[in-house]
């Protein structure tokens, strides 16, 4: 789908007709986005802005060059940005291309930062004059969506210290709630990353209108300030990880303990039984069968007696 915010008797005017861009000069448009786009739309903006968009492939390049790139006064940024598929947190790529003041953008999901971009570009056009401003707008909504994710992330991470008990099973249920963050974590610090890469091309750069500079620095130390808070939350995570498993591996120590100082405290009297057992002569073979068997349930009465003392006395039990 193909959507044109045009300029039009001082407003942004929002239009989807891909046949109005035969009929438009460069400045009459602010923001061409593309979501999803069919090969037609895609070929008609090329044609229109006699450039090439970027496949999904380039896009998807990780390499600082294919981040931030300036190619015959044309801008081009890529940038993932945060989207909720199958109950996780996946990044999407999205492609960014500025020329004649014009911005083009190429994405293959939805996301709420462009729709409240959008929002703002109606209620108040003229802090947007160029496709430079839309740009950096994108991404300060952007950045602002990501605080709002890491101090959500953060409040749930300080849930888990409550949840953790003394029972191994909700511990390790907890313990794959844990995980999970984690790798949530990780994708957000991930996100996060690639936009300090995208802006750093971009503070570097001499095409951008002078009044975004001071946003630019401003979002950068944002920035950054997030990666810290990211790093936390994942030792805290870590912390959180290890501590569980010490409850646990306490739990299941204890659950051995038990079953190895009950084996031990039969085993003399097992041993007792198992010598008076056997088809031998042995002592005490004079008296009756009657009074044999209070002989050697005496004597294991008294081992067991003497290792659960020993016990005790070591302090075992």
């Amino acid at each position: 789908m193909i959507t044109i915010y045009l300029k039009q008797h001082g407003k942004v005017i929002r239009n989807i007709d891909l046949e109005l861009l035969d009929e438009l000069g460069y400045d009459d448009v602010l923001w061409i986005d593309l979501l999803t786009p069919s090969v037609k739309e895609k070929k008609a903006v090329e044609e229109y802005l006699d450039i090439d968009l970027q496949s999904r492939w380039q896009v998807e390049e990780i390499e600082s060059s294919s981040k931030y790139a300036e190619e015959g006064g044309n801008v081009v940024a890529n940038s993932n940005f945060f989207v909720q598929r199958d109950g996780g947190l996946v990044l999407e790529p999205v492609s960014f291309t500025i020329t004649e003041g014009l911005l083009v953008s190429v994405r293959e999901a939805e996301s709420r930062t462009f729709g409240d971009v959008a929002k703002r570009l109606q209620i108040n056009n003229r802090a947007y004059p160029t496709g430079y401003h839309l740009f950096v707008s994108i991404m300060e909504v952007r950045i602002d969506a990501d605080a709002d994710m890491v101090e959500a992330e953060a409040r749930k991470i300080s849930g888990f210290s409550t949840q953790i008990g003394d029972e191994v099973r909700s511990n390790e249920r907890l313990l794959k709630h844990i995980n999970a963050e984690q790798e949530t974590m990780m994708t957000i610090r991930e996100g996060i990353f690639d936009r300090q890469r995208v802006l750093s091309g971009v503070l570097r750069s001499e095409n951008f209108p002078n009044d975004v500079y001071p946003r630019l620095q401003l979002m950068i130390r944002d920035v950054s300030s997030l990666i810290s808070h990211t790093d936390f939350s994942f030792e805290r995570l870590t912390y959180l990880k290890d501590t569980v498993m010490g409850l646990i591996n306490i739990e299941q120590n204890t659950t051995t303990k038990i079953f190895t100082v009950a084996s031990v405290f039969f085993m003399p009297a097992t041993l007792i039984a198992s010598i008076y057992g056997m088809n031998v002569r042995l002592p005490f073979a004079e008296l009756s069968n009657h009074g044999s068997f209070w002989v050697t349930l005496g004597a294991m009465v008294v081992a067991s007696g003497l290792t659960l003392a020993f016990f005790r006395f070591k302090r075992w039990l």
